[in-house]
Formats: C-alpha cells, sequence, structure tokens
C-alpha cells in the first residue's frame, strides 16, 4: 500500500512549478489530500481484514463487525503538507534558517520527501486506528502488542518489547511518561513508521517474537532503571549489541 501510495504521490510532483510556487502548491496540496483520502479507506479495509484475520485464527466465539476508522480531516492533511512545504518560500537572508538558504531544488526535493513521510503516516494512522478501536470495542479482544520492522528505529523497539501491554494509557506507560497524553497516546507513532498493532485475543498467550525478545533483553540488561534516560542507554546498546541495527547506527 505505501508503495502504491508513493508511486502516486510523486505523479504529483509535476503540478508544483518552481517558478509559480504560490500558484501551484495549493494545487498541488489539494491533489495530494484527495489522494490520502482515497488510500485512507484502502488502509481501513486492510486493517479489517487483517483483524478478522487474527480473530479466526484465535478461534474466538462469536461474531465482530470490525468499525472502520475515519480518513483524517482534510485540516490535518493539509496542515502537514503546508508544513513539508514552509522552507519553500523566500526569506530574508537574516532570518532564514540553513535549510531556507538552499537552492530551490535541494529545498523543493526535501520538501518532498517530508511530504512523503507525513502523508505516509496519515493514511497508515487510519489502519492501526482500525485496529484498535477494534480491540477497545470487541469482547473478546483483550489488549493488544506493537510490532516492528527489523530495522525499525530506537524508540520503535523499545515498544515493541513490552509485549501487549497496550490496553490503556496507564498500561503502555503513561504514569512512566508525563508526555502521554488523550486516548490514542497509548501508542505513538512517528512520520514513515511502518510498525503495526497486533491484537491478543481471551484464551491466547502472547509471545515476543525472538528479535522482539532480544530487544528485551537489551533493555533490561543497559537501559532499564534510569529514568528519563532510558531511551538513550537503550539506542546507544542496540548500536553494540543489536543483530539488526538501524542503518547508520554503527
Amino acid at each position: 500500500m505505501t508503495a502504491l501510495l508513493l508511486r502516486d504521490l510523486r505523479g504529483l510532483r509535476r503540478l508544483i512549478n518552481p517558478a509559480r510556487l504560490q500558484a501551484t502548491v495549493p494545487a498541488w496540496i489539494e491533489a495530494v489530500t484527495a489522494v490520502v483520502a482515497r488510500y485512507s479507506e484502502f488502509s481501513a479495509a486492510l486493517a479489517a481484514d487483517f483483524y478478522d484475520g487474527e480473530r479466526d485464527a484465535a478461534e474466538v466465539p462469536g461474531s465482530f463487525t470490525v468499525p472502520l476508522a475515519d480518513p483524517p480531516p482534510d485540516e490535518q492533511t493539509s496542515s502537514s503538507l503546508r508544513w513539508a512545504t514552509k522552507d519553500l518560500w523566500p526569506r530574508d537572508e537574516s532570518e532564514a534558517t540553513v535549510a531556507q538558504l538552499e537552492p530551490l531544488e535541494v529545498r523543493l526535493e526535501a520538501a518532498f520527501g517530508k511530504a512523503d513521510m507525513a502523508t505516509q503516516k496519515l493514511v497508515t494512522d487510519v489502519g492501526r486506528e482500525t485496529v484498535r478501536q477494534s480491540v477497545r470495542r470487541d469482547p473478546q479482544a483483550v489488549s493488544y502488542a506493537r510490532v516492528a520492522a527489523l530495522g525499525a528505529c530506537s524508540f520503535c523497539k523499545l515498544m515493541a518489547s513490552r509485549g501487549s501491554v497496550y490496553a490503556t494509557a496507564e498500561t503502555a506507560g503513561r504514569d512512566a511518561n508525563e508526555r502521554f497524553s488523550g486516548d490514542a497516546s497509548v501508542v505513538k507513532f512517528h512520520d514513515n513508521c511502518h510498525c503495526g498493532i497486533l491484537p491478543v485475543f481471551r484464551g491466547q498467550r502472547f509471545e515476543l517474537s525472538p528479535h522482539a525478545a532480544e530487544w528485551d533483553r537489551i533493555y533490561r540488561e543497559y537501559a532499564q532503571g534510569h529514568p528519563g534516560d532510558q531511551l538513550r542507554l537503550f539506542r546507544r546498546a542496540l548500536a553494540e549489541h543489536d543483530s539488526n541495527p538501524l542503518p547508520g547506527s554503527n
């Protein structure tokens, strides 16, 4: 899905004329917003199929209709795109950042990269929210776990190593992290994040995957018990001891 989304986004880049930014960037934002809305419906449908499959595999009793999460509001998408393109506009040299002083073609490429990552998150979040809402409403679901790819960042690996604790903000870590706020804060995702949510049902015994168990071991050995410094210590330990380190972390 992400590959198809990025393909379509790159096809829209031609809508921006570097010589006419004021006139063409708004049209590009409008077109990308429409693409995000369409792919968000696709994301929700894929997540519903996934949830149904996991539920069937768990052989839990009763039926359940997966509630599809809504696409992001158009204003949320356009706000993300305005953020992605904020360095395109001319600024006085004395007030400009280093990025804003780059040649226009460099700034434009950077803006497209930011837009790709932001829209990927917007779309994928709809699928993740579909699974999360289902766990909350399904009488046979008890929690969910976060799953991360082998090459995920240190934050995502740490979240995945915690297992199936994601049921409430308290069990996910609000008491240990004052930055947790709002119902959706029990899971945090960043731009270009490919982590997923795995539902856990009554009668199931959740076990960490081998690589997530390794991340948990690394955390407990090198970072646990250091409030406020766990992530930095975990990141350093991963660079030295993880068999699947993030590229460039060594």
